[in-house]
């Protein structure tokens, strides 16, 4: 709980929701007839509507990327450190939008909000959702609120890969992409890392094919194991060495199968915490959706061709410790961007904290970051005033 609200904080934030009865078609075919968003905004919108920015999250996120809910939070937003007065998405300048998509666990029309068929949970029947469809929904959102064209569209990570699709999908639509640790497709690797944590969840004995909430229980076992296996995956070597390194809980072994060693604990804790906070079929759609993704399939597997159809200017950021999405796949999309005679910027910041420094206020990251943006505010058309 914050003693008082810091200076550089959006402050007190309420959560939106829009519901839309126009049908979406997904790309698996299937139709949702209607559906809920909720979404947050930071900042004002000015008169021509020309200074917006859609923040796109990513695996595990969710519409709250800044400020509070009340005073008795204990933290705030997921991207706090970049979105507010004086920050790198500054609030003073821009308007921000953030949402929970389709298929999430924290308002938007997903696993655990009702069927209207059925009036029940939609469970493991809500459909498989892909980024192009998120981006679908994004793009209706905007027209709810007015923006014909976004200042920007960030986000790291599957936030990343949302940017690309918008870029490409709407490319009249956004001024700036920018795109932090992320990749224009999942290697095997990744999408082998996905399936071994669906089916820790799958297995579970409380799963029940995706029907737990019927049987008044959760998949905590299996959720836990997941995400210990993606935080692993998030943090780099240096980063855990550094962090907890051969530690011991009690300063002792006890040649037991309990946890013993700090890092153990943490990924004990963090599981934990998870378990209760998330969905698990919500974890699955999120990681299918990570697999899927891979635009340049409808552009006979050339991301140069399929890259081409932007129009806007690029910032593209990688970490050096980043093996996740390593630094070469943030390079890939760089170099066809290139080739596609795109406006692109590209910084590989040097940092210990593997995939998840892409949220942490990591100095050189933050100035290269505000020094785009200032950029994109720059880029905001004149006559635009609050």
């Amino acid at each position: 709980m914050p003693e008082q609200i810091p200076n550089d904080s959006v402050g007190l934030v309420t959560p939106q929701i829009h519901h839309f009865d126009q049908p979406l078609t997904l790309r698996s075919g299937r139709v949702l007839p209607s559906y809920d968003l909720v979404y947050e905004t930071y900042g004002e919108l000015n008169a021509d509507k020309s200074n917006a920015v859609l923040i796109c999250h990513a695996l595990s996120g969710d519409h709250h990327a800044a400020g509070y809910h009340s005073m008795e939070d204990n933290k705030p937003g997921w991207w706090d450190s970049a979105i507010g007065p004086g920050k790198a998405i500054d609030t003073n300048r821009f308007f921000v939008v953030a949402l929970n998509n389709l298929g999430g666990c924290s308002g938007s029309s997903g696993p655990i909000s009702i069927n209207p068929d059925s009036g029940k949970p939609w469970g493991p029947e809500f459909p498989i959702v892909a980024v192009r469809d998120w981006v679908t929904s994004q793009a209706r959102l905007a027209d709810v609120l007015g923006i014909q064209q976004w200042a920007a569209v960030v986000g790291g990570s599957l936030g990343g890969m949302q940017v690309l699709r918008w870029s490409i999908q709407y490319p009249e639509r956004l001024r700036h992409a920018v795109v932090i640790a992320s990749a224009p497709k999942l290697s095997a690797q990744n999408i082998a890392f996905n399936e071994v944590a669906r089916q820790a969840i799958a297995k579970d004995p409380e799963f029940h094919d995706g029907n737990y909430l019927e049987h008044n229980t959760l998949p905590k076992t299996g959720l836990m194991q997941a995400r210990m296996l993606g935080h692993l995956t998030y943090l780099s070597d240096d980063a855990m060495k550094q962090k907890f390194g051969r530690e011991l809980k009690e300063g002792k072994l006890n040649y037991s199968f309990a946890p013993e060693f700090q890092v153990e604990s943490y990924l004990h804790y963090q599981g934990e915490k998870f378990s209760t906070r998330f969905d698990a079929n919500t974890y699955m759609l999120m990681t299918k959706a990570l697999d899927y993704f891979d635009p340049a399939a409808d552009y006979d597997n050339d991301l140069v061709q399929c890259l081409s159809h932007a129009r806007c200017e690029f910032l593209v950021l990688s970490f050096t410790t980043d093996w996740r999405f390593s630094p070469e796949r943030s390079q890939e999309i760089v170099d066809a961007l290139i080739h596609a005679d795109k406006n692109v910027s590209y910084a590989c910041i040097e940092s210990d904290n593997g995939h998840d420094a892409f949220l942490l206020p990591i100095p050189r990251y933050l100035d290269i970051f505000s020094a785009y943006m200032q950029r994109v505010a720059a880029d905001i058309p004149t006559g635009g005033g609050a």
